[in-house]
């Protein structure tokens, strides 16, 4: 059945030219399929030699049947795995309302796309409504929901909240929500939205960072206005007033006007990457977390040396999937990446990544730039791991990950001290993201960030004096009394001089030394070049990644292990159960 249904599709679409006798069928191998394609060869031919032609072309067909069905059979086994894994893990992708209106108004580009979702293991695909001032037009959006729907996917809405009603003063494409006009538009593109789907996620430019009369003058009057509704603000900050401005806009403007036209409606906040400047743009990952019904986590950490795209080490995204993951719980949903700034090592890294940071969805962002440049290529090679990536995801579900507590309180500043945690992480120092103080645990990292925190300093002494190990980065020594860091055998200072990403630069037997001491707690020792990602579980279960060029030794817990240059090795201490 899928063979001829696949036949229908890729050879005759339309069901009528291969009655003609004047076809010349040609076969061809393109993308993963064979196509046929029709050829006139001429009404002057006669009937003896177009009979003959004829005869060779099924003939030709029959050999092509034989070489497709092969390809066919790898494709139902890619989508039948990706269907019987999607309670553990599943992938998705989403078509932007550029995508909607360009790649699925015929049924061509539908097939093509459904296609192309199935041979990637995607299960679950994102419409969106609303792109860059765009809106996707109703019908086009509902014979898409229909078709995919009709194909065994999973289908929900998305909006991206560019180009909307008055632009901020700062980033141009981002919007003024003071502005009521713009308050008012956005309210009805989520009701449209609603209207047809059940499911809403947001991308993740759904922040601000305007700075005009309107927005100064509220500011100064510590007040947020949303219709005809007034909010109290903490403070005449820029953070305080953006935070309460981006939470009331979302409960009156989002999320209250979408449920009232869809009472099933569930709205979803993607955060992006960049969690460390979260709260100076209006992003309040608490409050925002509790008042949504999902969150999502951006895990796309590009290639670190892309001129344009890098300068993020791979191992942000576990960090930042399992940080916002300790504050969403069990409404945290996947990871978000990208084919931007990578090559097919770091596309496949940030999907591992994403797994390992426990997501349970894997967005492929998204369907029409995975169309060109790198994004080819990229989709082959996850092709390729998609399997092992199924395989991991499991093991990762039923356990809980060991190592230092990382602790980052929400809505802190990282001063000199940047995303220290993801450079930390490439230390081959396994990490337990945290955004509350981590009374409980063995050992921790703090970093300057921990200073959001009212009564930190009594807090770090009482731990201090229960004996648990402390790694502190130079940043925060300073800022604390002598008595808490020097002189102390649980204290550690790690010197990042104001440039987390210095830390790249720590050699072998630096790195030793400190992971002999950090790791003592937790029965495991390491040694090894830089930029290893250690993820260790309670179980004693390891995977062991090696972010380095070239291949690197390793030696864990007294045994020797190669890791191949970019890639990883594990081992799974005891049986998964089944789902």
């Amino acid at each position: 059945m899928r063979l001829a249904r696949a036949l229908r599709a890729r050879v005759d679409p339309g069901g009528a030219w291969l009655a003609s006798p004047d076809v010349h069928l040609v076969i061809q191998v393109g993308r993963g399929y064979r196509r046929a394609e029709k050829t006139n060869v001429g009404a002057s031919m006669n009937t003896k030699t177009r009979t003959s032609m004829l005869i060779r072309s099924f003939l030709f067909l029959g050999m092509a049947l034989l070489a497709l069905e092969p390809q066919l059979a790898a494709d139902q086994a890619m989508w039948d795995l990706a269907k019987a894994n999607s309670s553990i893990h599943r992938f998705s992708t989403l078509f932007t309302a550029h995508d909607v209106r360009d790649r699925l108004s015929t049924e061509q580009g539908l097939q093509a796309a459904v296609d192309w979702c199935r041979d990637t293991a995607v299960t679950q695909v994102y419409l969106e409504e609303f792109r860059d001032g765009y809106q996707a037009e109703r019908a086009a959006l509902e014979k898409a929901k229909a078709r995919f729907v009709g194909s065994g996917f999973d289908v929900a809405g998305c909006i991206t909240t560019t180009q909307l009603g008055k632009s901020s003063t700062g980033w141009k494409t981002i919007s003024c929500y003071t502005d009521q006009p713009t308050q008012e538009k956005l309210q009805a593109i989520f009701e449209y939205a609603a209207s047809l789907f059940n499911e809403i996620m947001i991308d993740d430019f759904w922040f601000t960072d305007c700075a005009c009369s309107a927005c100064e003058t509220a500011r100064k009057e510590k007040k947020v206005t949303v219709g005809t509704h007034s909010f109290p603000v903490a403070s005449d900050s820029w953070e305080d007033y953006r935070r309460e401005l981006m939470l009331r806009v979302s409960k009156e403007r989002v999320i209250r006007p979408a449920k009232r036209i869809n009472p099933q409606a569930q709205l979803i906040i993607k955060y992006p990457q960049w969690y460390d400047r979260f709260h100076e743009r209006g992003y309040d990952v608490v409050s925002e977390s509790a008042a949504f019904d999902k969150i999502w986590v951006g895990t796309e950490t590009r290639d670190y040396r892309d001129p344009r795209w890098g300068g993020t080490p791979q191992y942000e995204g576990i960090f930042i999937m399992r940080w916002l993951g300790g504050i969403g719980g069990a409404k945290t949903g996947g990871g978000w990446y990208d084919w931007l700034g990578t090559t097919e090592k770091t596309y496949v890294e940030q999907a591992r990544g994403t797994i390992l940071g426990g997501a349970r969805e894997s967005l492929l962002f998204c369907y029409g730039g995975l169309q060109g440049t790198t994004g080819p290529e990229n989709i082959k090679a996850l092709r390729r791991e998609i399997p092992e990536l199924l395989s991991l995801a499991k093991q990762v579900r039923v356990r809980q990950i060991a190592g230092l507590a990382a602790y980052k309180p929400a809505n802190s500043h990282p001063e000199n001290e940047p995303r220290v945690f993801d450079f930390v992480g490439m230390l081959g120092l396994p990490l337990v993201p945290c955004h509350e103080f981590p009374s409980n645990a063995p050992a921790a990292f703090f970093s300057i960030h921990s200073l959001k925190q009212l009564g930190f300093e009594s807090a770090f002494r009482n731990w201090l004096r229960s004996g648990k190990r402390a790694l502190v980065t130079d940043g925060l020594a300073a800022k604390l009394p002598k008595d808490l860091t020097a002189g102390r055998t649980n204290v550690r200072i790690l010197a990042v001089k104001g440039d987390p990403k210095s830390l790249l630069e720590l050699s072998e037997p630096e790195l030793n030394d400190l992971r002999a001491w950090a790791l003592q707690p937790f029965g495991t020792t390491l040694t090894g070049p830089n930029k290893l990602g250690y993820s260790l579980f309670t179980d004693g279960s390891w995977v062991l990644q090696n972010f380095n060029d070239v291949p690197a030794v390793a030696e864990l817990n007294g045994k020797k292990i190669e890791v191949p240059a970019r890639g990883w090795k594990y081992e799974w201490r005891s049986q998964v159960p089944s789902f």
